[in-house]
């Protein structure tokens, strides 16, 4: 399984319209793609500047497809400006296995 997190540092001004959007584009990646099996999206218990995701996929080239689907696109596009910072990892799932 490909594993990967991501951590967003969002403006202020921008942080409920953010996690508005990165709700929406949790949803829609859970739902419309099927290499898809995890999405999990957590903000700082006293930051909500600071968003964590751990997404979970079959392999890399499913986290490619999730690159291309509209929805990701769209939602990337739409939260570019109101980032102050994005920082993203790729690992391999060691345990469980699959």
């Amino acid at each position: 399984m490909h594993v990967i997190t991501v951590v967003f540092k969002i403006k202020p001004e921008h942080a409920d319209a953010f996690a508005a959007a990165m709700t929406e584009n949790a949803r829609a990646s859970l739902e419309n793609e099927p290499g898809c099996h995890q999405f999990d999206v957590a903000f700082a218990p006293d930051d909500p500047t600071t968003c964590f995701l751990y997404e979970l996929y079959t392999d890399k080239p499913a986290f490619q497809e999730h690159l291309e689907a509209p929805h990701f696109k769209t939602f990337d596009a739409k939260v570019a400006p109101w980032l102050a910072e994005k920082s993203v990892q790729a690992y391999e799932r060691a345990w469980p296995a699959n």
